[in-house]
């Protein structure tokens, strides 16, 4: 499937894990059971954590990543007994074994990877699993590539297993590159698409769903690929513009049935007007000519109603199609008369249905003209068009032609424009059972919510049933034989599943239509979607129990699942058929919750792509930032906008860590290890906790609701400007208060929590090395399984603190600039802003001798300092006067009317948008005057 790629590339952040699951081996069943930063790694007397020296992530991040693997730190042990609701799943997107790895791959893994840590944190037991979507034609096209041959010149068993040999390779380095990103996957729960207990779900789900009467096996016209040669889905094709030429064409009238003029109930009308010689149809697909089949006319077209009852001749192919009125025609485009083809697009398909029209095939299942088209056979449809258009033109036909750019249909995985071909093909019932998926989706939580929209208007815009079958070799067999003289469909036996009909018997011996007892097995295989889509199924262990003759679940609390994350861009296609096969089989809608990413952008805020020469490799990203610098730029967006890669929020993250590092290390020096609560808490230590208390609140609910942007940059706030700037510089002149060593270890440790989702790496390593003494080195207990943290209840006055920490840090910067000791006392300062309760704080940190807390502001004088015009807008309008209002200006002769919002000057009213005012305030008394956002300080002169 198409979610994420994956490829085979090597990365210098790679490195040996001999006890994790690699894709080489047997597939698990699911759910059993310092200022600078290190480049380079120094020599370590062992792997114990420790703080000393500068953050090194080349080594702690590799080391780590191994470790959690190796000692299955986050494994889920199933229990099919545990309540449903304790219990946090992941339905996460397998890669398709095809194409690269990209920074949008990256982004998309490490947002799933955010939810997985927080609500293992928060409720304890998580299912992260992880799987590959290596069946169907994404694996096949990559195994032709990768050795050089064509499916065709292999039997089908032994084209699958170098299929297999070639994804297995590739599987097991992208598992690599997965557990490279620090990603809190289950490794010991992976699954292959392709492997036989999933070929064993995805035919029961085909058995299960023909018993219902919701598929059919048809000979109809369905949309296919020429450079795959298959049939493929409506979600499969998408529109491309291309360049292209309308060209208008004359055709031949000749004579019809009748000589009057018939109404819509067959009555006589005015007697017919002799027929015109000729008339033009425009066209952009000349080729499609030998399979005209019929000419169409709105009925409401007045200019043309006399063709109605005609028949047109075929320029150069010369057979004849009667003209017919049909509401469906476009009379607006192109001269309004349009010939219909078996088959140039849907709306040729309508026709063909409800007109009962003849079938002519020109084009084959690879592009090529056929013998209908005479002497063009064998050519490509390129080379067909212009070889017509040529024969056209030279035969007086081609009346004009211009080039234009217009939507084509393409298939999604190719590029190929799509054709329309008649073929025999099973569907799965979806339109007759619209609005119940959209209920479905409604039912769900969306994340962000406008993301239903996009899955609304693909349900409401489907005009096909879902084509599942496709003319492939990799990928699951149809457990389906046909009686060769009736063509009636035996079914596998439920027990006998995975079958291969290719190579396996029928269960019966004779059909049980007609007796005949010679069968022919079903080549074709399920589309890659019909699988993947059953990937909540697969985690939860579905499957047929002979005993009580019913689908069971060997892991039922898992469903429905909590999460599905995945791309805007997959919404039609995984998403949407998930439902679908989910809803069909269990009556549930599959998960509670969708995650919707969006994609990672240039700098430019341009798609990335080759031929743009703007792709950013995740490798390259990898070897020269950190891991967790990586999350960090990751959770910089919001969830479903589409945002650019910018190196500054890495720049950013590397900061971060080297912040929490030496802030770690600095409260280490300051604080015993474990200090007992005291009776009382100082007045700015328990406003720092309460603080800590809001921000917990106010995370949870950011990551609760998948905000990971909003709670990543209100984490960062609190910690680098609130603890870090200001309370940890407070805490260095009192080592000894115990009321400050508490609440700098408890707040220490929570963030350290609070950070653990976005740099599980560094925080790990912080918190072994600080707080996991005597911990016996083959027992982890990581800070990644521990509890999230709750508000221990501290109540402060929050905002008198805020206020109060503004100015103990204005008071600072006045000490630092006047080069003043952090120890000098001040003689006298005084307050105006919101500081109760907080006085004592104030001066004993910033050596006060005496506080005033004022009622009303000081003598402070706000004057004009500056206007500023916006010129670009006011040249055009005011031309000349703009020098007089400059003058105004600068004269002092102008008004601003703060209540209209306006400035009036040289007789002129200008509004607020084309000018900004800068004020300045002036203190008028004795002293010197700091403003913060909140207070305003006065220092009397000595």
């Amino acid at each position: 499937m198409s979610p994420t790629s994956i490829h085979r590339a090597t990365t210098s952040r790679s490195h040996d894990r001999p006890n994790s699951t690699p894709a080489t081996d047997a597939p698990t069943t699911p759910v059993q059971g310092g200022e600078s930063m290190s480049t380079e790694t120094p020599e370590r007397a062992s792997d114990d954590p420790t703080l000393e020296g500068s953050y090194d992530p080349t080594e702690i991040e590799s080391r780590w990543q191994r470790r959690w693997v190796d000692e299955g730190t986050y494994a889920y042990e199933s229990d099919p007994e545990r309540d449903p609701n304790t219990v946090y799943a992941i339905d996460t997107p397998p890669p398709t074994v095809s194409g690269s790895l990209h920074m949008g791959h990256l982004y998309g893994h490490t947002l799933q990877d955010f939810a997985a840590r927080f609500q293992r944190m928060a409720d304890g037991d998580v299912l992260f699993p992880f799987g590959y979507d290596d069946n169907g034609i994404a694996s096949e096209r990559l195994t032709e590539q990768e050795l050089d041959i064509r499916h065709q010149d292999y039997e089908r068993r032994e084209f699958q297993e170098l299929c297999r040999e070639v994804c297995t390779e590739y599987e097991a380095e992208f598992t690599d590159k997965m557990q490279d990103l620090g990603c809190s996957i289950d490794w010991s729960n992976t699954y292959k698409t392709i492997e036989p207990r999933v070929q064993r779900i995805s035919q029961l789900s085909f058995l299960d769903l023909y018993e219902q009467g919701r598929e059919y096996r048809k000979k109809a016209p369905a949309i296919w690929c020429p450079e795959c040669e298959t049939a493929i889905s409506q979600v499969e094709m998408e529109d491309d513009e291309r360049h292209s030429h309308f060209n208008d064409i004359a055709f031949e009238v000749v004579g019809g049935e009748s000589e009057e003029r018939r109404s819509s109930d067959g009555r006589a009308e005015n007697p017919r007007d002799p027929p015109r010689e000729e008339f033009v149809i425009s066209t952009t697909r000349p080729e499609l000519i030998p399979a005209c089949v019929s000419v169409f006319v709105h009925p409401d077209d007045d200019e043309n109603q006399d063709l109605v009852g005609e028949s047109a001749r075929i320029p150069i192919f010369g057979h004849e199609v009667p003209i017919i009125a049909d509401d469906r025609v476009d009379m607006e485009k192109g001269s309004g008369i349009v010939m219909c083809c078996t088959f140039g697009d849907q709306k040729d398909i309508e026709w063909y249905q409800a007109h009962d029209l003849p079938l002519r095939v020109a084009i084959d299942e690879s592009a090529t003209m056929t013998e209908l088209a005479g002497k063009y056979e064998g050519l490509s449809t390129e080379e067909a068009r212009e070889a017509i258009v040529e024969d056209l033109d030279e035969e007086g036909y081609l009346r004009d032609r211009w080039e234009i750019t217009h939507a084509v249909g393409v298939h999604e995985r190719c590029d190929t424009p799509v054709e329309f071909r008649v073929s025999k093909q099973w569907y799965v019932e979806i339109l007759d059972h619209k609005e119940e998926y959209l209920e479905a989706g409604r039912e769900m939580e969306w994340y962000p919510e406008k993301m239903f929209t996009r899955y609304r208007h693909w349900i409401e815009g489907l005009e096909w049933d879902w084509l599942i079958s496709r003319q492939r070799d990799s990928g699951i067999p149809f457990p389906v034989w046909y009686c060769e003289e009736c063509d009636h469909p035996v079914m596998a036996e439920r027990e006998d599943l995975p079958v291969d009909p290719l190579s396996d018997e029928p269960p019966v011996d004779a059909c049980p239509e007609c007796g005949h007892d010679a069968f022919e097995a079903e080549e074709d295989v399920f589309d890659t979607w019909a699988t993947s889509s059953l990937t909540p199924l697969i985690n939860a262990g579905w499957d047929w129990d002979d005993e009580s003759e019913e689908f069971v679940m060997d892991h039922p609390e898992l469903y429905p699942f909590d999460l599905r994350p995945q791309g805007h861009d997959i919404i039609s296609f995984w998403l949407f058929h998930t439902i679908v096969k989910c809803y069909e089989h269990t009556g549930e809608v599959p998960f509670d919750a969708t995650l919707i990413n969006g994609h990672v952008l240039d700098e430019n805020r341009e798609k990335m792509s080759k031929s743009r020469g703007n792709v950013v490799e995740p490798d390259d990203v990898l070897a020269e930032y950190p891991v967790d610098a990586v999350r960090f730029w990751a959770a910089s967006a919001a969830v479903g906008d589409d945002f650019p890669y910018q190196e500054k929020d890495l720049r950013a993250g590397e900061k971060l860590l080297r912040k929490l590092w030496n802030a770690s290390k600095l409260v280490d020096t300051l604080a015993p290890a474990d200090p007992d609560e005291p009776d009382e808490l100082e007045a700015i230590d328990r406003w720092l906790l309460a603080e800590l208390d809001d921000a917990i609140a106010e995370l949870t609910d950011y990551f609760e609701n998948y905000e990971f942007a909003k709670a990543r940059d209100r984490l960062r706030t609190f910690f680098w400007n609130t603890f870090c700037d200001d309370y940890l510089e407070i805490a260095k002149g009192r080592e000894d208060n115990p009321s400050t060593g508490y609440a700098l270890r408890t707040a220490h440790r929570t963030f350290l929590e609070l950070w653990a989702p976005f740099l599980p790496h560094v925080t790990e390593e912080i918190w072994q090395a600080l707080y996991a003494d005597g911990q016996p080195r083959d027992a982890l207990e990581s800070i990644h399984t521990r509890d999230w943290p709750v508000p221990r209840g501290y109540e402060a006055d929050l905002e008198a603190g805020e206020t109060a920490m503004e100015v103990i840090s204005a008071l600072r910067r006045y000490k630092s600039e006047n080069q003043l000791p952090l120890n000098e006392a001040l003689e006298s300062v005084s307050v105006y802003g919101s500081v109760e309760g907080f006085e004592d704080a104030i001066q004993n940190v910033m050596h006060v001798r005496t506080l005033e807390v004022l009622e009303e502001e000081p003598e402070v004088t706000t004057e004009v300092a500056s206007i500023d015009l916006d010129y670009a807008t006011l040249g055009p309008e005011y031309g000349a006067k703009v020098g007089e209002i400059d003058a105004g200006i600068e004269a002092g002769e102008y008004e601003i009317d703060d209540d209209a919002g306006v400035l009036r000057v040289a007789g002129e009213e200008l509004a607020d948008e084309l000018f900004e005012v800068d004020l300045e305030r002036t203190y008028s008394g004795d002293g010197r005057m700091i403003e913060t956002e909140s207070a305003v300080v006065v220092l009397e002169d000595d």
